[in-house]
């Protein structure tokens, strides 16, 4: 048992509250269970309760044992000095206030019905992917898709959260910060922080100016790869490496940085190579990207958006100094489905947040437009008997997943809290 299962206790009221009484004996009427608050301090603040015909308000603290108290150290903590009610699953001591007053003490084991243990223990005993994976089908729909919801705006949070931080390093700079994030997901798991460390390396001023030429473009992503060092007959390569020279010493650059680019077990048309050709032609053809991004509303416009290919010089090649067959190497529809979900979803929601606009709505039907996404953890889901039709299906699962069943906080989770009911 957690603290957290007797907090949905107190919290839901799942206990004989009409009848409690402090280990002493004194009557307890609940007024105000007060409210939880999951930062430091007590567990609950703003209660009002009646202890032995006395009126109290203040706050409650909860504990599996009353000696937890000691061990946490709130004797020295000013924050627990207004606490009203020690509510414990068991008292083995008694705990006092500065003033040597004993603070009362709700032994809660005595009034918790047998039927809320087993439920408990249903739940949280199981050794299962998830606790409730035999369940999560029974779940209210209303409920799992409110809880949903709430998933993706948790999770845009946290996305927003690192994009803010590189958004203040650019001075809000939006269309630098769009390209760092943009670039890092060109690179996909394998090659991700690399390619995020290319862009960031690259001033965004030196982009803008360069963006006319297409040489220039491939030359500063390329160079900074460190993919021009070698010596090569190849022209085009070539050509590259003396643009790299030209710019480096033009804009004071230095890629002193190792960057480890991986093409080991990539398909071709993932290499590094061909990705930063096609975010290069990508930037050639759209000056100030990201407010494009914004004007965008649907799949469609995002797919136009981007349907950049590669350079001329890549459509027969996928290393230097290798022809291979003829291809024009377009960004497929589900690779821009991936840039949709993981950069333009989450750019968009922090631009309308900070402009005091809320477009979650807008972003669950641009979600919902996209097909799930396949990978071990939605097609486990499927096994359950879920319905998973969409990317806004699969974006919360995999968030409970990594987010709540991981760390069976299922006491957090509406769906756990449902099952329990």
């Amino acid at each position: 048992m957690k603290e957290d299962f007797l907090h949905y206790l107190w919290r839901n009221k799942k206990f004989d509250f009409l009848n409690l009484q402090t280990v002493n004996g004194d009557e307890i009427v609940i007024i105000n269970p007060g409210t939880y608050i999951e930062d430091e301090g007590p567990d609950f603040f703003n209660a009002q309760l009646i202890i032995a015909n006395q009126k109290w308000a203040g706050n409650l603290e909860i504990h599996l044992k009353s000696s937890d108290w000691y061990v946490h150290h709130h004797e020295s903590d000013p924050n627990y000095n207004n606490v009203i009610l020690h509510v414990v699953w068991e008292h083995d001591v008694d705990v006092f206030r500065k003033n040597n007053t004993n603070i009362p003490v709700l032994e809660l084991k005595n009034f918790v019905p047998d039927v809320e243990l087993i439920k408990h223990e249903y739940l949280f005993k199981s050794k299962t992917w998830i606790n409730c994976e035999n369940d999560i089908h029974k779940v209210n729909s209303f409920v799992f898709k409110k809880w949903q919801e709430r998933l993706f705006l948790e999770r845009l949070e946290m996305k927003a959260g690192s994009i803010q931080g590189c958004l203040d390093n650019n001075e809000n700079d939006w269309e630098a910060t769009f390209f760092i994030f943009l670039t890092k997901y060109f690179g996909l798991n394998v090659n991700g922080d690399a390619f995020y460390e290319i862009a960031k390396s690259i001033p965004f001023s030196i982009i803008r100016k360069e963006q006319t030429n297409l040489l220039s473009l491939e030359a500063l992503l390329f160079g900074f790869a460190n993919l021009l060092n070698d010596e090569k007959e190849d022209v085009y390569f070539l050509n590259l490496k003396q643009q790299w020279v030209y710019l480096k010493h033009k804009y004071k650059l230095s890629n002193d940085d190792f960057i480890n680019l991986q093409f080991f077990k990539l398909r071709p048309d993932n290499f590094p190579t061909i990705r930063l050709s096609q975010l290069a032609v990508l930037y050639h053809a759209n000056v100030n990207l990201f407010s494009k991004v914004i004007d965008a509303n649907n799949l469609s416009d995002f797919h136009k958006l981007f349907s950049s290919e590669v350079s001329e010089y890549w459509k027969s090649r996928y290393v230097f100094d290798k022809e291979s067959r003829l291809k024009s190497k377009k960004l497929s529809k589900s690779f821009v489905n991936l840039l949709v979900i993981n950069v333009v979803i989450p750019m968009k929601f922090l631009y309308a947040k900070q402009r005091s606009k809320n477009i979650i709505d807008d972003l669950i039907e641009l979600l919902i437009e996209l097909p799930s996404e396949s990978n071990a953890i939605i097609d486990k889901f499927k096994s359950f008997d879920l319905k998973i039709n969409s990317a806004f299906d699969s974006q919360t699962l995999i968030h409970l997943k990594n987010h709540y069943c991981n760390h069976k906080r299922c006491l957090n989770c509406d769906i756990g809290l449902s099952l329990l009911k």
